[in-house]
């Protein structure tokens, strides 16, 4: 499997600084290696609220949960294959 095969999904909310250096982190990783990647609002959801208040920003790879608080770019590296 490829990089380009898996997408990135990054769980925060607005005003949260941990998200905007997770989301610095993703960008550059995503950008680098062509692996989609989407934000999603923990706010617009109950579910995602109640499941992930404590833990953002939350990061998913492929749908399952990989790291929470912070990005670690080489680790993440290693779960898209790079």
């Amino acid at each position: 499997m490829s990089p380009r095969d898996h997408r990135i999904t990054l769980l925060g909310k607005p005003g949260c600084h941990l998200c905007d250096d997770a989301r610095a982190v993703i960008e550059r990783v995503a950008a680098e290696l062509g692996v989609p990647w989407e934000e999603r609002d923990i706010t617009a959801s109950a579910e995602d609220q109640e499941r992930y208040w404590e833990m953002i920003p939350v990061t998913l790879v492929d749908g399952v949960q990989h790291d929470f608080w912070r990005v670690d770019e080489n680790r993440l590296r290693a779960a898209l294959g790079a």
